[in-house]
C-alpha cells in the first residue's frame, strides 16, 4: 500500500493526522507543499482542492480533513495492512 500526506509543516490538522497515523504505526510518505511547489500543485491537482492536510492512499483521496474523517476513511484499508 502506498500512503502519501500532503502537509504543512505548522498546520495543527496536519500534525494531528500524522500523530494518528504514528499512533496506528502506519507508514507513510509525509509530502511538505509548502517546500515544493510541484508537490503543491500534485496535491491540487488530486484533491481538486488547496487545503491540507490531504492523504493519498493507492490513489483514494481525503481532503482537509481532522481524525474522525480520517478514521471514517481508513475504515476501507484495514486489514489490507491498514493496521488495526
Amino acid at each position: 500500500m502506498t500512503i502519501r500526506l500532503f502537509i504543512k509543516p505548522t498546520c495543527p490538522w496536519c500534525r494531528k493526522a500524522m500523530a494518528w497515523l504514528d499512533e496506528r504505526g502506519v507508514k507513510y510518505e509525509k509530502l511538505d507543499v509548502i517546500a515544493n511547489s510541484a508537490v503543491y500543485t500534485e496535491m491540487v491537482n488530486l484533491s481538486e482542492q488547496r487545503y491540507v492536510p490531504v492523504i493519498d492512499v493507492d490513489g483514494k483521496i481525503l481532503a482537509d480533513f481532522g481524525p474522525e474523517e480520517l478514521a471514517e476513511f481508513w475504515k476501507q484499508f484495514e486489514g489490507a495492512d491498514g493496521k488495526k
